[in-house]
């Protein structure tokens, strides 16, 4: 039995060696994870009565998915996962994939894949941001644009001056932006405030000046509305509804039609929703701190950031920044389970258990860490001491089966 001992010994030696170097080799892969070498005893049953006999050693391997070090890059496309889970990726034989290898790019085409070629998969969103349903896909970034959007809100942050005697002009009290049409074309859109002579606390909105020297017909402008405070200074509400504008409760506000120069070709008129909840009447003078609107022209895509629940952030060339998608996250039962292959992947296998899609950060997923790459987890040092060990370990097996041939051969040549 000396040889089959000092034999398995061997074996489990080799092993232990190969999986010592597979360490070492991938101690500089991006998202690597080490596996280490655990030792079960062989022993045979003997028959009833008798004794069990040991037959030697076996060896197997197990992956370690303790966190690599996260190191800073100045890639926006290089992503890494501070705690549980893995990315999707579509395999170049069409497999489902999972890795921790996050140095992401976008190849010729303008898919997002690794840096092997393998197509990343996303989950597209929805107008608010939130995941569709359905399976993880490919993102093309090659075609990218964002269509021009019409304006439909703007929002005032504005203080309107208490002591305003009455009769001041309203052009003392007015501001304007720029609002898009359907087309993306600016269009100035003003606001004047003019206090009301028979109440200190309401002021008529108007949406230009009068000019009494046009002609052939001079221009006299009529109120949007009226917006009233209480005594201390909160807006109220709006009444007095000119023409064609409707009244907004929640928030404070109105309606009104915009119609722009309808040569252009653009949808006409445009329906705006004025926000005037943080319009204030305080002894200060007349300041606007805010005036926004959601409309913009159209954009062509700039570039890509990854935030930290794996959202997909374009930038483009109108200044709108928007989630396109998000990365598809997985996280395993049983991640030791998980069959690794080439390309820094793993696949889902039984052990393992199927994957469960995950949004970075939530259920026990972990966070993305964007212009970041997760090193391997591989502690260079300890490999090189156990590779150490393992040699002797070899050597000392291959003692035994020595020791059990000369044994041998001292019985055979016995007279």
């Amino acid at each position: 039995m000396g040889f089959q001992h000092g034999l398995s010994g061997l074996n489990a030696a080799s092993k232990n060696l190969d999986v010592v170097g597979q360490n070492i080799a991938n101690s500089s892969t991006i998202g690597f994870k080490s596996s280490r070498t655990e030792f079960s005893a062989l022993v045979a049953a003997a028959a009833a009565g008798g004794s069990n006999s040991g037959m030697g050693v076996t060896a197997s391997s197990s992956q370690q998915f303790s966190q690599g070090v996260i190191t800073p890059s100045s890639n926006p496309l290089d992503v890494a996962i501070n705690g549980n889970g893995f990315f999707c990726v579509q395999t170049t034989k069409g497999d489902i994939g999972y890795t921790r290898m996050g140095n992401f790019q976008l190849n010729s085409a303008g898919d997002l894949v690794t840096a092997n070629g393998e197509k990343v998969l996303v989950k597209k969103l929805d107008a608010n941001g939130n995941p569709l349903d359905g399976a993880p896909e490919g993102i093309n970034l090659s075609s990218k644009g964002i269509p021009a959007k019409a304006t439909t809100t703007i929002s005032a942050s504005i203080n309107l001056d208490a002591r305003t005697a009455a009769g001041t002009s309203r052009a003392a009290s007015g501001t304007s932006l720029q609002a898009y049409d359907s087309l993306g074309i600016k269009h100035g859109v003003s606001m004047y405030f003019e206090k009301d002579p028979a109440n200190a606390n309401t002021w008529f909105i108007y949406d230009g000046l009068d000019d009494p020297s046009a002609q052939p017909t001079p221009i006299v402008r009529t109120p949007l509305a009226t917006v009233s405070f209480d005594a201390n200074g909160e807006i109220n509400q709006v009444t007095a509804l000119g023409t064609g504008v409707t009244q907004l409760t929640d928030p404070i506000g109105f309606s009104f039609a915009f119609t722009p120069d309808p040569a252009t070709g653009a949808t006409t008129p445009l329906q705006i929703s004025v926000n005037l909840n943080d319009v204030t009447q305080y002894g200060n003078a007349f300041n606007v701190s805010k005036l926004s609107q959601d409309g913009y022209e159209a954009g062509t895509f700039v570039g890509i950031n990854v935030a930290e629940d794996g959202s997909l952030m374009a930038s483009y060339s109108n200044g709108v920044t928007r989630a396109e998608a998000r990365l598809a996250m997985a996280t395993f039962i049983n991640p030791q389970g998980l069959m690794p292959t080439s390309n820094g992947n793993w696949l889902e296998t039984r052990e393992s258990g199927q994957p469960t899609q995950r949004t970075a950060g939530i259920g026990g997923a972990g966070s993305i860490v964007g212009s970041a790459l997760e090193e391997s987890n591989v502690d260079l040092t300890a490999e090189l001491v156990a590779m150490m060990t393992a040699q002797r370990y070899y050597q000392a097996n291959a003692q035994t089966i020595k020791t059990q041939d000369q044994a041998f051969s001292t019985i055979t040549n016995l007279r």
